[in-house]
This record gives C-alpha cells, structure tokens and sequence, in this order.
C-alpha cells in the first residue's frame, strides 16, 4: 500500500480539520507534576531565582497546629520546636529571592506549559518545571514587583488571573505562595533537606539560602570565593573535542567557602515518632525514602557477622552520643564550614547552521556560542580544612553531598545536582548540557541532542586533565621546597616521598574515573577526553623522584634500589591504585628495563654493598632467563666498582674483565687469586648456579697454580713458593684437591711442579723427583720429606717424590757376582732370585722408568742343569725376563729356554708375590702360535710331531683360538695320501669332492682338528669357478659330477660367479645337424659334434613344441639345479621366443612346418603384450621385423573372370549366386610373413571384398588383431577412404523424424547386451547427437589407400560426422536397407563393430517390440522409457502453462496503466446510469447470440460462411466437401432455426429452447480487460483431467433437440467401458452393446493409433495433458465430443467416416483438415469447462479459444504440408501392434 499516496489523499479531500486538545489537569496530574526525584519544587524554584540573578532565597513552610495533640503549657522553645516538627502540618511554602522581577514575558511563559526561556544562558529549557508545584499546591500563587498572578481551575482547565498593583503597594522580591491541597503533610526531614539545600548551592548562581519553619530559623547558608587564579594550557593539549564541536579557550581555579549555620534539631532524630493518623498514608516526621528497610538489611540481620554487629554497635553508640548532645538544646546553633576547588573553563562552540537548528527544535533556545563548565574537587589541604571538630558539625553532616569524594561520588550539575555521577571524585557543573524533561539525567538517547551532550563530557574530560596537570605542578612546587628545608638540595630523599604520599594518593584517586551511574557512558566519555587531552602519550606521575611524566618514571618489578637508586620508580603504595593499573593498561608506563639499569651502571662505579646487590640481582635474572646472555655482557662491560670501605676509594674491579670466581671447597678465599676472578667476598650471597649463569667460571686448580708459579717473585716472601709454610699450604690445596682433578689437570700440575723446588725436605726445598718418603730409610742420607702434614702420599708420589732406590745401585750392591764360576756356566746363587723378591716388595714404588729400565735389561739366568736336575745350575747367558719361560716340563720338552728357579720342582708358583712380578715383567707362560709354527715347520719329525700335539692339546688353554693360524703361507700340515709334500692351511681343504677340481686334501686323521689349523672345508669359490671356465667337463659324465659338486655349494654362488659361469661355455652339447633350408636332416644324425654352451643357451629336460628350435639338456635333478641357478630354464620365456621369432622368423616357421603352429606361438607372445611393451628395445625391434603371418586371399580362374566382367555390387551379388560346383575354384588363403606396417586388420567386411586381392590381412581373432595393431598394423577401415555423395535434401522428412525416433528407441535395447568397454556412445548421447535427414541419393565411393583402386555404389543410408552439427544419418525416400543403417549406426555406437552387431541391430530394426519380447528381450525397459517421455512432456506443458500465466499477469499490469481508475464522482454517475450494457467480450449486434427473433425488415445480406470456412482458407485446405464445414459450423454457431427463409444468423440453442432473443443495448461499454478471458480460456484448459475410472455412465436425456444442435448437448444412452491403449497412452473406450469389441480393435488398429497421434498433436497446440483426451466409439448416435467433469472424449466414428481415408492417402491436405476440426472441436469442449450450457458466454469462449491458440495451429499445419510420408511405411504401420 502507497500511505504516502494515502496520507496526500486524506489531506486533501478529508473532512473539517479538528484542532488537538489536551485535558490539562490530566496533563499536569499526570505527567508535569509527577518528577521522580525528591525536593524538585524547591529545585525548579531555585532554578528560577538564579536565572533572576537573586542573590538570596529564604524558604519558608507554615505549618497547622495539629487538633489531636494540642501545645502543652510550656516556654521552653526546644519543646514547642519538638512539638511543632512532631505533630503539626504543612499549611504553605514560601520562596522567596531578591532577583529580577518577573518581565512581560515571563509573565506571559508562566502560563504557557512548554514554552521554555529562550535565552541560551538560562538553564530553563523545557518550560515545564514551574508546574512541578502541583505534585502539593492545588493554585499557585505568584508574586514579583508590581504584578501578580493567581491560578484556578475550572473543571479540568487551568486559568490566572494576573493583577497589576501600585507601585507603592509592590513586592520588592519575588515569591511563590504554594498553599498545600491537604492538610495532613507532615513536616519534611530537615536534615535531608539541609544537605539538599547545601548541594544545590554548590554551583547555583545564589550566595544565601535561608530556610524557616514558622518563625524558626533552621538553616542559613553562605558561599564565598576567593580570587581565581589563571591555569596555563599546555602547548601540546588538545583544546578541542573530538567531533571539533568545541574548544577550551581559557581556564581559572577559584577556592570556594560555605559556611552553614544550623539549629541543632537538624540532627534531632525522636525516639518515638508520632504515629500517622488512622487512614493517612503521610510518613511522620524525620522520615523519608532513604528510611523504608530493604531485603537486603532484613537478611544482614538475620546473617551478620560478629564484626558486622560490633560495627553496628560502635554507630549505634555514637548515635546515641550525638542524640544526648543535640537533645541538650534543640535551638541552640552550630556552625560549619567546607572548602572546594574549582575549575571553570570558557567554551567555546563551534557548530553549522543545520546542527543549531536542530538543537533549537529540541530546546526552543539556540545553543550558546560561548558557555562555561566547572569542575569541584576537594584538595588533600581543603579537605583536611574541613574538617569538622565540632561532633555536631560531624555527626550532622550537612555537606555529605558537596564534597565529591563521598558516596555516591562525583555529580553532574545542571544547575542542580542530577542522579548522573561522573564516576571520579569530583562534581561537573555543565549548565549547557541538554538534560531529560525531568532534568535527573543526562539526554544521551536524541539524536542531536545526544552529539551536544557528548562533546559537553569530552570538555569535561579535557578540563579534567589539565586540573590535575595542575594538582601534580602544586605538588611537585611542595615537594621541592620540602626538599630544600630538609637541606637535602635538589635530591628528593625517601622522607619527602612518604610526607607528600597521602596528597598524591588523594589526587590519584580524585582523578581515577570508574563506572558512572545510571549512564555508563558518561563517565567513559570524560576518561577518554581525559587520557587523550594531551598529543604526546605521557602524564605525570608520582615517582621516587617526585612528580614526573610517565616516560621518565618506571615500574619497579622488584626492589633494585640497592645498586640502582637513580631510576625513578613508582612507590610501592602506589603501585596497586587503580589509576597505576590504567597507566599499565594504556601503555604509558613500562618495567625497569635493561637500558635503565645499563644507563645507571654507566653513571658512577658501585660501592662494595652495592657490588653485592648488583651481582646477586644479574645472577637471579640470567638463571631465570629474563636477561640472556649478551644483555648480561652488555652490563658486565658497563660496571665498576670500588671495593673500599669508605664510598670513592679501594681497587678497581671492572666486571667485564672477570672470568672467574672462586670456589672455597677448592682454594681457600685468603690465597692470592688471578685478577680475572671475582674475590669471594662479592661472591658469598650468590649461588653457584647463578654466578655461571653470568658466564663466570669457577677458578680451577691449575690456572690458579701457574698463576702462583708465574707471579712468584711479585709477591711477599710470606706468599712465596720458597716460603715453607706457604709452599706446605700449596701443596696441602692441591693435595686435597688431587682426586677431583682430570688426567689431564694432573698431568699438567706434575709438569708444572717438576722444574721447581716447591717439596719441604730435611735437606731444605727440593723438587720432587729429588725428594723421598719418610719411609725410604735404606740410606740415611736421602733427603726426605718434612713440614707437611695433611699432605696425600699418593699426590706426593703422583708429583714425583719417590719411594724407592734407583736401580745402579740395587744393581751394584746386589748383583756382583760372589765366587769362581765354570766355563759356560754360572755357579748357582739367589742373588737374581734376591732381587725379584725385594722388587716384588716395593713393586708399587717403582717409578714407571725404573721398570721399563728393568725390563729391558737381562738379569736373570736360564737353566742349564742335566735332566731332571735343570734348576739346579744356570746358564752363563744372562736372559730378559720376557725371553725366559715358566719352570714347565712340556716346556722343557720343547727345548725353550726356563727360568731357573732353584728349588725342589713346584717350588714356582706363578701365584706368589714373585710369580705375578715376574709376569707383570713378561715372564712367558707358553709359547705363541707362531714359535709352534715354526716348530711344526722344522726338519725335525720329532719335534715336529711334539709341537703339534702341544699345539692341539693346548689350543683352548692357551687361547691360540685368537691367532689365525690359517693365514701362515708356512708348509706344515700333512696330506692325505701324499707323506711328502707339506702344504699350508690354504693350501688343503678336508671335502674329499673338491679333488675333481685337483684340490689338495687335509689329511684324514687331522679333519677332526681342521678349523685349529684354519683349513676350511672347500676351496673358494672364486677358485673353483675359474678351474671350471678354465677346463669345462668334456663328457656328460664328468658334467654330472662337476656340476653335481658345484649343485651342493649352490648356496655359496655369489651373483657375480653366477653372471660369470652363465656367460661361460661350460655345458657339453651334442650338436644338430640341419639342412640349409632349417629342417633336420636325418641322414646326418649319426655323425653329431659335441659343442659347448653358456647355461643361458640351454634349456632342462625335454620339449616336443620346441625341442627342434632350442638346446635341452638333462645332466639329473642336482645338476640340472646347478645350471638352473646359472640362467638355464625349464622352457623359453615369452621374450626369448619374441627375441628369436624377430631375429630368424622364416627359420622358426621352417621348423614348425605349420602356419597353425607357428600362430599360436604368435598368439601366447598376444597374451603378454603388456610384458613385451615394457621392453622397448625389443618391441621396437618387433615392429621393424618381419615376423607377422598375414595371408593373402589369391582367387581361382572362374573367379578372376567374374571379377572381370562384374564390377561394384554386381560382382558381390554374382559371387553368391554361383553354383555349388564353382567350390573347387573358390580362393586360396596364402599365409605369408610380413613387416607388421604391411598387414592391414580386416575392420570392413564390405572393404574387404572389394580390395581382398591386393591385402595381406592379420587373422581374424580378437586377441591377435589387437596385438597387430599395437605393433603397428592398421586397420581396414582407416586405409579405406569413403567419399559420401549426397542429394538434394527431401522436403518431406517425416520418415527421418519417425527413423530418428525408432533408432533411438531400439539403440537402448541394443546396447544393453554390450558390456562399456566396448560401447563408444551409449544411447543418451545418441539422443543429444543424432540427427537423421532424407536426401534424395546416396552414393559412397570407396578407394584404397596407396592403391589405384576404386569402387562406388549406390546407399540407401549413410552417416557423416562434423565437429558442429554432430553425427547425421541420411536416408533415401522410399524403401529403407535396415542393414545399412544398422551399418553406419554400429560405427557411431561401438568401438570395434563387426558383422554379428551389424546383423543383430538389423533385426532390432526390423522386428516389432511383441517379437524382441518373443525373442527374450526386455521390451519392458522401453516401455518404461516411454513412461519417462510422457512425464518430461507433461513436465513441459506445465511450465508452459505457467509461462503462459505469468504473461497473463504482465498483461494485466499493462492493461491497469493503460486504463486508469475512474473518479470517485464518475463512477457514482456511471453507476446511476442504465447498466443494460452486453457482457465483456460478447459478440457485436450482428452476433447469432444478439440477433432478435424477428427482423423482418433488416436488409438482406448473405450468410457467413463461418469461422471454420476462415481457417480452412487460411490453413490452406482446398477441400471441395462441405461436410466438414457444416458439420463444425453448426457446432460453432448453434441450432438452425426451422424458418430457412431467414438470411440473418439463427438464434443460439438457448434462444430456440426459451423462446427469447435478447435485445442489443444501447450505447457503448468499456471492453473487459484481454487478460482476464485469457485467464478464463487458460483455466478451462487447466480443468480438464484424466478420466481415472475404468467405466463411464451417462444417464438418458429426454430433451427434444435436434440433432445438428445435439453436438455435445446431450447424449442419449452412452454406457462405455475401456478397451485398451492406444500407441501414445490414450485411453480407448467402446459402447458396451457393440457385439464384438476384440474384433472391432484388430480391424481399427492403424486407425485408432492415427486417431490417437492427432488428438495428441491437438494437446500440444492447447498444452493440454494428453492423459485429459480420450477416444470412445459407437455405432448410432450424433455425439461427436462430450466433456465429463473435464475429461474430454471424442467419438471416433466420426474421424474414420470423415478423415481417416484422406490421411491414409498420404495427402497433407488431409491431416491437415482433420487436425483444424477436431482443434476446433476440443475448443468447444474446452469451454465447457467454464460454461456448462451453451449460450452466448460459451460461444464467446469457444471463439478466444480458438483464436489465441490459431498461431499454433498454423505452426502445426506448416509442418503438417512439409512433411511426406513414406507410404510402405504407412503400410507397414497396419501390422504392427499397439505396443509398437
């Protein structure tokens, strides 16, 4: 709906206009006098003073003696007061102010509700809040000056009066009388309107407030401000707001005092309050809002804590206090005061024209150009100046709403105190901000007003910013000047900071912005203006440093003030404040950084505490990784350090030097140490952990030697190395240290203590080497040590002290020889023995030197006694320990030199004290493996034999398992059956077998004990192969054993012998003799050659296929496994068969003798064709090689004659046509080998017989087909070239539509039977690519590639294929060759098609659907198919109907705007005219529907000839018969009357039945919109539907009607019954007295099914479903059509009588006339759907029926003329059946 079109209209021809009124009781009652906060009477009437610039208010309530509790008689004014509060009513409230009286114009707006002070400086903006005084006062009264005014009402009307007085008689003041409606309103609670009062004076323009209570004076307030000073804006403030609305242009801060003056009942709270009266719902006095109990107090009574109750108790306590002292005078006065700070900024405002204007709408005052805003705050001194001594004063606490710092908080002002806090401690006073018509909060919701509003905060919110740059200057002014009395300098010390902290905490928390309340926007606002007032992101800060901004301050994470007191930090009771936490928040602080710390390090050197601190805190954070490894380096370079005791002296110590510290467990912290280690002092509070998390090392052992050793002479004798007692510390540290030290550390401490005298002896300082034990007393003057307990023997001996003689002198004094000794002999003596035992002794004093001296030198004697008695005399020779044997006597039989050990035998114990030194000196227990070699190996048999036998008996015992004895080129082992010869270990082996090879054999009784001696079982492998390939066996027999031998190793033939023994002529071969021609030659076969062959040539066992074409051999089952594993097969693989056949193919047929044989070998290499491709080298060389059999077809004599005289398809049909007896000269097929490229695969039978002379052709099996053409055969059909010659085009394609259609239908059933790999195209893509057309010829010559041979003959169907208009079948006119098509369709269909497919679709083309299904087909499957069809065309006629009912909406719409509404007052002008108007689309006079009965008179003219008479002409129908005609003619134009000799139409069936003719109207109407009988016409063919039931019954008719207007009227007795269905799914009904239905079905088949295709064709030119058209027959009657409840029948008695010979006749005219009659019939039908009778609506119908749909016709009637039928099929098309 179009409201604005709507709203035009009501405007302009609504009814009176009506002004809008308003009850103006119910208004104020309602809504102007019903506020939600408390005291805003008084608020709206202080708001008014200050507007008038008054300077003073008194306010004053009268009240009424109460007439229950009369004044007892008494003077004391404390109970006449308690009394009047108690029990008397509120009469009257009086303001009164001394400002300007009222003007002319306020006057004028007291009266006028919403008429607000237009003044923009004026707070006053709605105009409304004077009628607040009706929430109590029923008529105002107002005086001011001269004037005053009265309000009454009269009945729900406000009236004044105004009264103008003398000017002697005026009011100097202004004041509002407001009498109170009851009188029954308690006296107020003064306290709660006391601080009321002290608040609103806060920012209000007033200096005095008074308030009375009858000739009481309760309360006198006062404010006073003292000089404003100016407050500098920054350079970098942003002074304006953000939408750039405003801008702060100055700023002043004034200190303010309020001084109040109260009677002490304000406090007064009475213990028993005076009840109400009964019925009053009026709270008593000291009672108010705030009083009534919560939920929440009710449930903290029931749960309070014991410390809840003892606060509770300690208030209630002071209560009471405060109560005695207020109660001992009531009127008596106390005074108390409050200080403030304030802030006041001039704005000003920047806005558009449109802004402002929108401002004005919503306020009725333009916004000011320039206005002011205060901030209150209370500073740390004015807060602490208010405080109250007085405990009055305190306990009434008259400004509990002044000072912001209270609960609820900071307030914004408008004018007056609002519910909206500013969420910080301090009160706004925002007089330009627009607030709520209530005026309790601020307007954030209006669109403009909401922008205002908005950028008022963010002044606020700037203002706010520079109050406290200005508090943090005042403090850090105080700080300073602290600073300097303290005589501290310029150094802010810790005492300062705690002095000022509690101010700086006050200011932070007055300037830390919380949720405000109710609005939480506001307070988030203010605080972004306030963070964001500056451009530089910075604010002051209060530090350890005093006040500084931000960037300079930083967050101390941790306490690092021990070594990095410069950076000014946070204070710690500063830390946790919420202001801090936003600082955090936004980014403006940061932690101490590393850049901090390093910048402080660079700045002075640390003092030794300092020191500690500082490598304590590097240790924590490098262990902890918050400081890695080269920021800790970066510190290290940047600090020193002083290590005096007094500030400024002692040694230097640069940390970025240090490497190491000290570790005391190691080296005592008093010894001198490298200067790159840390003294342990700085050291001892830290970890170790933590000192090498500072990359320190701890000092070790051995640079802190070498540093004592090269600063020796440096230091003072008391530390020197010379120095005994020092020399014994040192040596006490390292001792102690010793067996921590590395092998390496120990070494180098040896080497550096060698060259110095660092050892305290009796003898003075030696070095070590010179030094010995205290327990080496074998002479006394051997320097030995002294001073040096605690020291290890074991360092001492380690460093070099010795613990034993040296051995020229052992040698001198205890190896002289003693006595005369023979020649060659020497006289026995222990003195060697002597020697070995003291040796043995002190074997681990030994110096390692002295040892390897000792075993270098002989000095024992071998023995040399007779046998038995050996050890009892020794050799002259002087032996090696390591050169003389154990006292053994299998030793001794060997003849090795034995020690002599005198002694009765076993006096040698190789366990005692000197056995084990002997050992350990290298006394031989046995002899090795290579002395018993040579033993073995020596001339001696006898010695040869111990030697072995010890060798073996002793093999395990003395481990000779670990030599390899089988790697000696020594000759001592024996064979077997040759007692000469000696041979090495390599040189025998113990099989037996190897000796065919004329390998050596272990001798037998040693094969027990072959791996001692390293002989292996059998040659080498390598060896043995060689020896083969050297001399290969010459007979079979030698074969067998060889290759048996190799058979039993199989397992050692490594891949490399394998290759080289399968390449290798080894196997004996008897050779065959062979013509020249490749066959055997038997004559020769006694004279056979042996040969050899590689095992690769050679196949086992026996072969009848191919034992003529390759070698067998069988040497038995373990040797043929030898020449298996060397590359012999069982049998020729797939490749060495491909490999031979392309290297000697006419050979290999040679010697298969057979063309059969010679193709199955062809066919197994088919089955590996895959395998053969993966060997490209072969399959390359099989397509160049001619190994192919083809065969050649060569003819006979007879034959080669008929091809001369015949030629093309003659030749083909003679060929058939021969006599039986021409077989003896039928062709002969000539096999022969060719190149693969030569062979051609027959793929075209037909190309075949015309070419088969000239063709060397592959066989015609599957398999060997394919494998020809993978080798590169072709086939046929890509040799033979098909030229396609085609006529013209036939104008009639009927026949191609109806070949189209049956080729598709049966390609379904066809390729069925066929799997998908072998369908190129199935049957949807035939549908979608196929098109079929009729020519008038076809002719097809075929030429064969590379050969000037030719043939052309005529088709009768043919296919081409073109990239754009897909494959096209064409036909000749006339009789169809069903195989050609099946020719050309099985090409297009199949992959490979042959003559089997193009036979079977034939008889799929020529069979009918009854004979497949006979033939086991599933015919079912098409008849499915056809189901599908009929759903997708329904389908289509349904979206047809609704693109038909869209057009009729577009129609519809056009016909709208074309014909626009007619007037209201037309119409009624229309609507009283005469309505005798025709129907919408009737006919004109000349109508037969419109014509009167009678017309005598009329001029004669000559009848129409009718509608139908127009088609026929149209649609070109010449047809001389008007029986057609008439018949339709009277369907269309009704009965024909009884008088012929009238020439006017005749009136319709219902004027004939009436009696009545209806007359023609006079004048013209309106047509009816098309669309609407479009509508109509498309309903009626929508209504139509399928007649379900399977009988119909049409009762009897009695109507006396003839029967040229009977056509659908009536229909006397029609009782049908279904029959069947015909071809296209229409259904077919019969009348059931017809005798023989069978029969009458089997004579009309062709005709009902022609019957059936054109009412179909009918449905198509309506969209009509086809299931809505039924056929029915009967024998007599005159119904040619009916419609039943939509379903449409047609009697086919009438086609077979009227058209069904002009159709058979194949004339298009023909079809075309039956199509237009019954198109024309079904129309009428159609109508009935609409209309039931037939009058003139039905007729009207009938006629747009036919014409909206005549377009299609003619379509229908053109394709109708340009088709011609193919007449053998028509005739063909009388045998089939309905299923076809």
């Amino acid at each position: 709906m179009d409201f604005t079109k709507l709203r035009a209209a009501a405007l302009k021809d609504g009814d009176d206009e009506e002004a809008v009124t308003v009850n103006t009781r119910a208004l104020i009652d309602k809504v102007l006098a019903r506020y939600s906060g408390e005291w805003t009477t008084l608020r709206e009437l202080l708001q008014n003073a200050a507007d008038a610039q008054a300077s003073t208010v008194i306010i004053k309530f009268e009240t009424l003696p109460s007439a229950q509790v009369p004044l007892s008689n008494t003077t004391d004014k404390a109970e006449v007061l308690k009394h009047v509060l108690l029990h008397h009513t509120l009469r009257r409230l009086l303001v009164t102010n001394d400002g300007q009286p009222f003007g002319v114009n306020d006057w004028s707006r007291l009266k006028r509700i919403a008429e607000g002070n237009p003044d923009e400086t004026k707070i006053g903006a709605f105009g409304v809040g004077f009628y607040s005084v009706f929430a109590d006062c029923e008529e105002p009264f107002v005086s001011s000056g001269n004037e005053a005014m009265a309000f009454y009402w009269k009945g729900n009307s406000l009236f004044t009066r105004r009264l103008q007085l003398p000017a002697a008689e005026g009011n100097p003041n202004t004041s509002f009388v407001l009498d109170y409606r009851n009188t029954t309103t308690p006296m107020p609670n003064l306290l709660s309107i006391c601080q009321f009062l002290a608040t609103s004076l806060t920012f209000v323009a007033l200096q005095n407030i008074e308030l009375w209570v009858d000739d009481w004076q309760i309360l006198s307030l006062k404010k006073k401000a003292a000089p404003s000073l100016e407050v500098p804006i920054a350079r970098d403030v942003e002074t304006k707001t953000k939408e750039g609305l405003m801008k702060v242009n100055s700023m002043e801060r004034e200190s303010v005092q309020m001084d109040a003056t109260f009677m002490n009942v304000v406090g007064w709270k009475p213990s028993i309050q005076a009840a109400p009266k009964p019925g009053s719902y009026d709270n008593a006095y000291g009672t108010n809002s705030a009083d009534v109990p919560s939920l929440r107090s009710f449930f903290s009574r029931l749960t309070a804590s014991t410390s809840h109750a003892q606060l509770k108790t300690k208030a209630m306590r002071d209560e009471k206090a405060l109560q005695d002292i207020v109660l001992e005078n009531l009127t008596s006065t106390t005074t108390a005061n409050v200080f403030l700070r304030v802030t006041t900024a001039v704005v000003k405002t920047h806005i558009n024209a449109n802004f402002a204007a929108e401002l004005e709408r919503a306020t009725k005052k333009p916004p000011p150009k320039t206005t002011k805003l205060a901030i209150l705050t209370a500073s740390y001194d004015e807060i602490a100046a208010s405080a109250k001594e007085n405990p009055v004063a305190k306990g009434v606490d008259i400004f509990a709403s002044v000072l912001p710092g209270k609960k609820p908080g900071g307030r914004v002002f408008i004018g007056f105190p609002t519910h909206q806090t500013t969420g910080a401690g301090m009160h706004l006073s925002a007089p330009s901000v627009i607030p709520t018509v209530e005026r309790e909060s601020i307007d954030l919701n209006a669109r403009w007003v909401r922008t205002w509003n908005h950028e008022m905060l963010r002044v606020a919110g700037i203002m706010a910013r520079l109050a406290f740059a200005n508090e943090m200057a005042d403090l850090s002014t105080k700080i300073k000047r602290a600073t300097e009395q303290n005589g501290h300098g310029t150094k802010v010390t810790k005492d300062e900071i705690a002095q000022f902290m509690p101010e700086a905490l006050h200011t932070l928390k007055t300037f830390t912005f919380g949720e405000s309340t109710p609005s939480s926007q506001v307070s988030q606002i203010i605080e972004e203006a306030f963070w964001t007032a500056y451009k530089k992101p910075s604010i002051e800060i209060y530090s350890t440093r005093g006040v500084l901004p931000t960037t300079k301050v930083r967050l101390a994470t941790e306490d690092l003030s021990g070594f990095v007191e410069g950076i000014p930090v946070v204070p710690d009771d500063l830390v946790d404040v919420s202001f801090v936490s936003k600082l955090k928040e936004f980014g403006l602080i940061t932690e101490i950084t590393i850049g901090d710390v390093k910048q402080e390090l660079e700045a002075k050197a640390l003092t030794r505490d300092q020191l500690i601190q500082f490598i304590g805190w590097a240790g924590r954070k490098a262990i902890t990784g918050d400081i890695d490894g080269p920021t800790i380096n970066s510190l290290m370079d940047v600090a020193v350090a002083l290590t005096g005791e007094v500030e400024g002296s002692g040694d230097i110590i640069t940390l970025g030097s240090i490497k190491n510290y000290l570790s005391v467990s190691k080296i005592p912290a008093e010894v001198p140490i490298p200067p790159t280690t840390i003294p342990f002092q700085f050291t001892r509070l830290s970890s170790v952990n933590e000192l090498q998390a500072l990359g320190w090392e701890p000092l070790e052992i051995v640079p802190w030697l070498r540093f004592l050793i090269e600063t020796n002479a440096n230091r003072p004798v008391l530390q020197s190395l010379n120095s005994v007692p020092f020399a014994a510390q040192v040596l006490l540290i390292l001792s102690r240290s010793w067996d921590g030290l590395s092998q390496s550390s120990k070494a180098t401490v040896v080497n550096l203590l060698q060259p110095i005298a660092v050892v305290p002896t009796k003898s003075g300082m030696k070095k070590p080497g010179e030094a010995f034990f205290a327990s080496v007393k074998l002479f006394d003057d051997l320097p030995t040590v002294t001073s040096c307990p605690g020291v290890k023997e074991k360092f001492l001996a380690a460093i070099g002290v010795r613990k034993t003689v040296d051995l020229e002198t052992i040698f001198s004094r205890l190896l002289s020889p003693t006595g005369e000794a023979k020649q060659g002999e020497r006289p026995t003596n222990s003195r060697h023995m002597e020697l070995i035992k003291y040796l043995a002794s002190v074997r681990d004093d030994i110096p390692p030197e002295d040892l390897k001296r000792l075993k270098a030198t002989p000095i024992c004697p071998a023995e040399a006694g007779p046998k038995g008695m050996e050890g009892t005399q020794g050799s002259a020779r002087m032996y090696k320990i390591s050169e003389l044997f154990e006292p053994k006597d299998a030793l001794r039989n060997l003849g090795l030199p034995i020690l002599q050990w005198a002694g009765p035998p076993g006096s040698y114990r190789p366990g005692s004290v000197e056995g084990r030194f002997l050992t350990f000196l290298g006394i031989r227990a046995f002899p090795s493996v290579p002395e018993l070699i040579d033993m073995m190996s020596s001339e001696d048999p006898a010695l040869r034999e111990k030697s072995m036998i010890y060798f073996i008996s002793n093999h395990h015992i003395n481990g000779y398992a670990s030599f390899e004895v089988g790697s000696s080129a020594k000759s001592f082992l024996p064979l077997q059956g040759d007692d000469k010869r000696l041979v090495s270990p390599a040189e025998c082996f113990t099989n037996h077998e190897c000796a065919v090879l004329g390998f050596s054999v272990l001798k037998r009784e040693l094969h027990s004990h072959a791996n001692k001696f390293g002989v292996a079982m059998d040659p080498p492998m390598t060896e043995c192969v060689n020896r083969l390939i050297a001399k290969p066996p010459q007979t079979k027999r030698d074969a067998i054993t060889l290759f048996g031998y190799f058979a039993s190793r199989l397992g050692e033939l490594g891949q490399n012998s394998v290759a080289k023994i399968a390449d290798t002529r080894i196997v004996p071969v008897m050779a065959r003799n062979q013509s020249a021609n490749g066959y055997s030659n038997e004559k020769a076969a006694d004279h056979k050659e042996l040969r050899h062959l590689t095992p690769r040539q050679c196949y086992l066992g026996s072969s009848s296929t191919y034992a003529d074409i390759f070698d067998f051999v069988d040497f038995g089952n373990e040797a043929n496994a030898f020449l298996l594993k060397c590359g012999s097969k069982n049998e020729p693989t797939k490749l060495e068969l491909a490999a031979l056949a392309c290297k000697e193919p006419a050979r290999l047929l040679g010697i298969m003798q057979s063309p059969e044989k010679y193709l199955n070998l062809l066919r197994t290499l088919a089955d590996d064709l895959s395998m053969l491709k993966k060997d490209k080298v072969l399959f390359k060389q099989m397509k160049q090689s001619q190994f192919l059999l083809g065969s050649v077809e060569i003819p006979g004599n007879k034959e080669n004659a008929k091809s001369r005289r015949l030629t093309g398809l003659q030749s083909a049909d003679a060929e058939y046509e021969s006599d039986p007896e021409d077989m003896e000269d039928a062709p002969i097929k000539q096999w022969q080998l060719a190149l693969p490229g030569q062979i051609v695969v027959n793929d075209d039978y037909n190309g075949y017989r015309l070419f088969k002379s000239s063709l060397i052709c592959a066989p015609e099996e599957d398999k060997l087909e394919t494998f020809y053409l993978a080798l590169g055969a072709q086939t046929l059909g890509s040799l033979v070239q098909e030229d396609l010659r085609l006529g013209q085009p036939s104008e009639k394609q009927a026949s191609a539509v109806k070949l189209r259609s049956h080729v598709l239908e049966r390609s379904k059933l066809f390729l069925h039977e066929y799997s998908r790999d072998n369908i190129k195209h199935d049957s949807r893509w035939l549908e979608k690519n196929l098109s079929v057309q009729a020519v008038s010829s076809i002719s097809l010559r075929r030429s064969l590639r590379g050969h000037n041979l030719s043939h052309t003959e005529k088709r009768s169907a043919a296919y081409t294929n073109d990239r754009h208009n897909g494959y096209t079948l064409f036909i000749t006119a006339g009789s169809l060759d069903t195989y050609q098509i099946s020719l050309a369709l099985c090409k297009i269909l199949l992959d490979r098609p042959n003559q089997s497919a193009y036979l079977t679709f034939e008889q799929f083309l020529n069979l009918n659907l009854y004979q497949l299904r006979a033939r086991g087909y599933n015919v079912e499957r098409i008849l499915r198919a056809k189901a599908a069809e009929q759903r997708i065309a329904e389908e289509e006629r349904r979206r047809q109907l609704e693109a038909e009912q869209q057009q009729i909406k577009e129609q519809e719409e056009l016909w709208k705007q074309q014909n626009q509404l007619v007037p209201a007052a037309a119409a009624r002008k229309q609507r009283g005219e005469s309505s005798d108007k025709p129907m919408p689309g009737a006919f004109d006079d000349d109508s037969p529907e419109n014509s009167p009965k009678a017309r005598a008179k009329s001029p004669p003219r000559s009848r129409s000839k009718g509608l139908f008479s127009g088609l026929k002409e149209r649609l070109g129908i010449n047809s001389s018969s008007d029986e057609v005609q008439d018949q339709l003619q009277n369907f269309l134009d009704g009965p024909k009357p009884q008088n012929n000799h009238q020439v006017d139409n005749p009136p319709t069936y219902d004027e004939a039945s009436t009696g009545t003719v209806s007359k023609t109207g006079k004048g013209t109407e309106q047509v009816s919109s098309p669309h609407a009988v479009q509508q109509n016409l498309l309903n009626a063919i929508q209504s139509s539907r399928a007649h379900d039931s399977s009988e119909l019954f049409s009762p009897p008719s009695t109507k006396a009607i003839k029967e040229q207007a009977t056509y659908c009227d009536a229909t006397p007795s029609q009782n049908i019954t279904f029959l069947a269905d015909a071809t296209n799914g229409t259904r077919i009904f019969v009348d059931k007295t017809i005798a023989s239905p069978t029969a009458f079905l089997a004579q009309n088949v062709s005709a009902l099914n022609s019957f059936a295709v054109l009412l179909g064709d009918v449905c198509d030119i309506y969209s009509l479903s086809r299931k809505a058209m039924h056929i029915f027959y009967d024998e007599s009657g005159a119904t040619i059509a009916f419609n039943q409840n939509g379903s449409i029948f047609c009697n086919f008695r009438f086609f077979a009588q009227l058209h069904q010979k002009k159709i058979e006749a194949g004339a298009p005219e023909g079809k075309t006339e039956a199509a237009s009659y019954w198109w024309v019939v079904v129309a009428h039908e159609l109508a009935h759907n609409l209309v039931k009778p037939h009058n003139s609506e039905h007729s009207f119908y009938t006629e747009n029926l036919v014409a909206n749909y005549f377009p299609k016709m003619m379509v229908k009637g053109a394709a109708y003329k340009s088709q011609v039928p193919n007449r053998r099929a028509i005739a063909g098309a009388q045998e089939q059946s309905l299923l076809d």
